[in-house]
């Protein structure tokens, strides 16, 4: 058995376990918040319960009754009346009862199309009404034609889309529909490659682009679409790669659930495809990460558990947004201790749960592994327990293991920019924040008066200001040790007189960051002039230049 077969089986193993151990709801689910779940933790416990090379920790008999009693719960709810709107589809939230709730247009996009994956795995293996019950679901599934739109977007619904084009169109022998999604492939395929992933870092957002081609993939019986389905496959975990750090995503995040932020906990494919992190207790979104698997090419598994040398990644994307083109930069820096990386630019993403910029550790449970700092903008909670949702007042510099970030707030919004900071070893004084957390130093210098909170797995840091400023620099402790630090009293001692120069004018709103990085004496300068302005930025003097960097990875 292969690795990347043994965590598969790992996955298998404990979603069953959580399934079989959930008690059912009256509707007979176990769970009302999203219908997919069930689905999900369903498929699990059926193929965890059939696996004769497994001993799962349920009576065999009792759990397959159980998972196929769930799943005829599930496609029972699917709206199958043709003159329906909604027609083909399931709800989404089951309160108050699953009978009243309202069908919605997002499960079927990924589950329809696992569904035609789990009867081609299973189907021979479920008993005969259930078996039929799928047939006649994917038959409407097929026949609503939610999938029949053009790509305008090239977004994760889009290349839901065109996976269940080819998966649909071959199996009902439908070439009309499976030539669109072939054409649909390479039109995709070739605007990654020209302009880059607009949904930069958007979690799940790209594991369903990797789910729905892997499925895709899988089923197909075509031989020269299953090597360009390989060659999107290999394209989109190379880009994984490009900005993965043990467990984390590395740099901005278009968006993000809850629970990525500040921890990264949407690892279980991550854990199949390189497996150096430690699978953490919860796994918040399970899918088909555990039963749908495709090998990453050698040189993108090669670039993301190599990381002896430190590495730069630059890279531009081209986003519309309202119509308007902007093309974004994106900057990545990653060592074998922790990783940094954001995005130049601010742009408005879907409800406003992005991340700018952040420094990257590897994944540690339940414990933050993440640290970075914003302004809260649409959509903060002001209980300050969701740590995204940024605002656009932020100008950034980005410099190898450096962060320069100035917060210039205009009058009338909230002066309080917020940080995180990772569970570890931290020391706090007037002019800095220095810590220990696994293997790296950071020294972090905030421009004004702070408060720290406590939060779960993670510090919160509220410094006040119209004018912040924030200097960041991380150092791995091996490379600490060969300049003669020892210890976090040595990197304090150090660091704490390396501190940077911020200057903020009143009268004109300009705020200025100057530091020069321990790490390798280089000059950095950042300088905005008021509040919504572009920042000036300098290397060493020199001013950093956006249009050197390409959109091939």
């Amino acid at each position: 058995m292969s690795l990347d077969q043994a965590r598969m089986k790992t996955i298998v193993r404990k979603a069953a376990a959580t399934a079989w151990r959930q008690p059912l709801l009256d509707s007979g689910l176990w769970f009302h918040g999203d219908i997919r779940d069930n689905y999900y933790y369903a498929s699990y416990l059926f193929a965890a319960a059939v696996d004769p090379d497994e001993t799962p920790p349920f009576d065999r008999t009792e759990g397959r009754r159980l998972a196929e009693r769930v799943l005829l719960r599930v496609l029972q709810l699917q709206d199958q009346e043709t003159s329906s709107p909604t027609y083909g589809h399931w709800p989404l939230g089951l309160d108050p009862t699953p009978e009243r709730a309202k069908p919605h247009v997002l499960p079927v996009e990924l589950m329809g199309s696992l569904m035609a994956y789990f009867m081609h795995c299973y189907g021979e293996e479920l008993s005969p009404e259930l078996a039929a019950r799928f047939e006649d679901a994917l038959s409407h599934v097929y026949r609503s034609g939610f999938y029949r739109k053009p790509l305008r977007e090239y977004n994760h619904h889009e290349a839901k889309y065109t996976a269940a084009k080819l998966i649909l169109g071959q199996r009902y022998g439908d070439a009309t529909l499976f030539a669109d999604g072939r054409e649909c492939l390479r039109q995709t395929l070739a605007r990654l490659r020209l302009k880059g992933m607009a949904e930069y870092g958007a979690l799940p957002w790209f594991w369903h682009w990797v789910q729905a081609f892997t499925c895709a993939w899988a089923l197909m019986g075509d031989a020269e679409v299953k090597a360009e389905l390989s060659e999107m496959l290999n394209h989109l975990w190379t880009l994984r790669a490009t900005y993965y750090f043990k467990g984390s995503w590395v740099g901005a995040h278009a968006r993000g659930w809850l629970h990525d932020a500040p921890r990264d906990a949407n690892v279980l494919h991550d854990y199949v495809q390189f497996g150096d992190f430690e699978l953490p207790e919860a796994m918040p979104r399970t899918e088909y990460a555990g039963l749908l698997f495709y090998e990453a090419p050698a040189s993108a598994r090669l670039r993301a558990l190599e990381r002896s040398k430190p590495a730069e990644s630059k890279a531009a994307i081209l986003k519309e947004i309202g119509g308007v083109k902007q093309r974004l930069h994106s900057y990545a820096y990653l060592t074998n201790h922790f990783a940094a990386g954001g995005l130049w630019e601010r742009v408005e993403e879907f409800d406003n749960e992005q991340l700018r910029w952040l420094y990257s550790l590897p994944v540690r449970g339940e414990k933050g592994n993440q640290l970075y700092f914003f302004h809260p903008g649409k959509g903060y909670d002001l209980s300050g327990y969701d740590p995204r949702h940024q605002s656009e007042w932020t100008e950034v510099l980005y410099y190898h293991n450096v962060v320069v970030a100035v917060y210039p707030l205009p009058e009338g919004v909230p002066g309080q920019v917020n940080g995180v900071l990772p569970e570890g070893e931290w020391r706090f004084t007037a002019n800095g924040i220095f810590g220990k957390v696994e293997e790296t130093f950071f020294a972090v210098y905030v421009s004004s008066d702070y408060q720290v909170r406590e939060r779960d797995g993670y510090l919160q840091v509220e410094a006040e200001g119209r004018y912040v400023g924030v200097v960041v620099e991380a150092m791995g402790l091996p490379e600490a040790g060969e300049r003669g630090i020892a210890g976090l009293d040595d990197f304090v001692l150090t660091m704490k007189s390396h501190a940077p120069r911020f200057t903020a004018d009143d009268r004109t709103g300009r705020i200025d960051a100057s530091y020069t990085t321990y790490a390798e004496g280089v000059q950095l300068t950042l300088s905005v002039k008021g509040p919504g302005l572009p920042g000036d930025r300098w290397v060493n003097g020199e001013r950093v230049d956006l249009e050197s960097y390409s959109f091939s990875l």
